[in-house]
């Protein structure tokens, strides 16, 4: 009788919603290791250069992509034949030559064609999706072994959309906010979560003072592939190779001073600039990922574990807060809070944003973008996150960090996140 009394009350409490089941623990990132593991084992770039006027303005897609294809399989010591899937991040790229470029650029870099490969937009995150949905696969028991990369030409990409708009866009707000240009939403930010220019242009100083100080200490060699492109003369044709290997994009001598004389460029009035946002940029990255069983099998260095992703929508409008949605519920599929997170690459696509998101989730800013970020460094949007990727996890061997953070908000109203653990 005790029994069924009890039994009824326990019914009675969680209809009410008074009581809820017992669930157990989350599991955490620390848990033990499992064979199944996504773990990485190399993760390259290239440098980061200017577009229209950077030394990779005139590359082909080929010619950036190909070097890092190459890079990460060599640096992890495996063959490319046993590389089971391509996964291209790109943005601008027309869709089905963009796809022809990234496999010819694996044939330059020596895969042969039994190897597959294809592109993925996700505009801004495509870098990360790439990875994602290479980890997702390894996951599947679809292979175990597959490379994340990316790139973007922008010195090459006309910015502007191509062909009609749909007029009935029009008559739905959420699908005309999607055209709203980014600058613009950038302002938008600002305006609805009070992010003064001032500190916008103080997050841009100390992002220029941060890049330039890992560039002079030499932070990125280990993470940079060197990359040999000619460069024509437009008035001469004369021709000359050049290795590029650096960063061009840091301006070690901005101050608060000077980019406080530089104009709104979106808004009559508003506040961001040219000098407080992402810089338009030309670059690759590639990130090799393998089954834990597949790298303890074949000795490979691994430098972290891939331990979640998360991508959450928001409203286009604001789409730079993404990453305030994203990163919690990233950080919590990894049974992790925000505070054992060591260190944070969160994309500055706009200094509004980017304040906004630190700001928001309560993160030490001294963990966020340590060596600078996308206004310093630059933004070739497909590559962006895995160039992120390179970053990080670069940084967290040299410091010994346990769990480090990649996220970007993404145009349309998108936020993205991913969690790595280092070993």
């Amino acid at each position: 009788m005790q029994a069924q009394r009890r039994i009824q009350n326990i019914a009675n409490q969680l209809q009410a919603g008074l009581a809820q089941p017992q669930l157990s623990a989350v599991p955490t990132a620390a848990a033990a290791k499992s064979d199944d593991d996504v773990v990485i084992v190399a993760a390259l770039r290239t440098a980061i250069t200017k577009a229209k006027s950077g030394p990779f303005a005139q590359a082909y897609v080929e010619e950036l992509l190909a070097p890092v294809l190459k890079a990460v399989v060599q640096k992890a010591g495996i063959d490319p034949a046993q590389v089971q899937d391509v996964i291209v991040g790109t943005v601008l790229g027309n869709g089905s030559q963009r796809a022809n470029e990234a496999r010819m650029a694996q044939f330059f870099a020596g895969f042969p064609d039994t190897v597959p490969i294809h592109t993925v937009n996700r505009q801004c995150s495509s870098g990360l999706q790439a990875l994602a949905h290479v980890a997702a696969n390894i996951k599947a028991g679809n292979y175990d072994v597959g490379i994340a990369a990316g790139v973007e030409t922008m010195s090459q990409s006309p910015f502007k959309w191509t062909g009609s708009v749909n007029p009935a866009v029009k008559q739905n707000n959420k699908a005309a906010a999607c055209l709203v240009p980014m600058g613009i939403t950038s302002e938008n930010v600002a305006a609805k979560f009070n992010v003064s220019r001032k500190e916008q242009d103080e997050f841009s100083v100390r992002s220029h003072q941060k890049a330039a100080a890992a560039i002079k200490s030499g932070k990125f060699k280990a993470e940079i592939v060197p990359v040999t492109v000619t460069l024509k003369d437009p008035k001469t044709g004369e021709e000359k190779k050049v290795t590029v290997d650096t960063d061009n994009g840091v301006r070690a001598a901005t101050t608060v001073e000077s980019l406080g004389t530089l104009k709104a460029v979106f808004k009559e009035g508003g506040s961001t600039t040219a000098g407080n946002a992402s810089q338009v940029s030309d670059g690759a990255a590639a990130v090799l990922a393998v089954r834990r069983s597949y790298a303890k099998k074949h000795n490979l260095p691994i430098i972290g574990t891939f331990r979640s992703f998360a991508v959450t929508g928001v409203d286009p409008l604001v789409m730079g807060i993404g990453p305030a949605t994203a990163i919690p519920e990233a950080v919590k599929k990894a049974g992790l809070n925000i505070k054992d997170i060591d260190l944070f690459e969160i994309n500055e696509a706009f200094a509004s944003q980017a304040v906004y998101c630190v700001k928001k989730l309560g993160i030490n800013p001294d963990k966020v973008n340590v060596n600078g970020g996308a206004i310093a460094l630059g933004h070739p949007l497909g590559a962006t996150g895995a160039r992120q990727t390179a970053t990080l996890l670069s940084e967290m061997g040299r410091r010994g960090s346990k769990y480090g953070v990649v996220s970007m908000c993404i145009g349309s109203g998108m936020g993205a996140a991913a969690v790595f653990e280092r070993e």
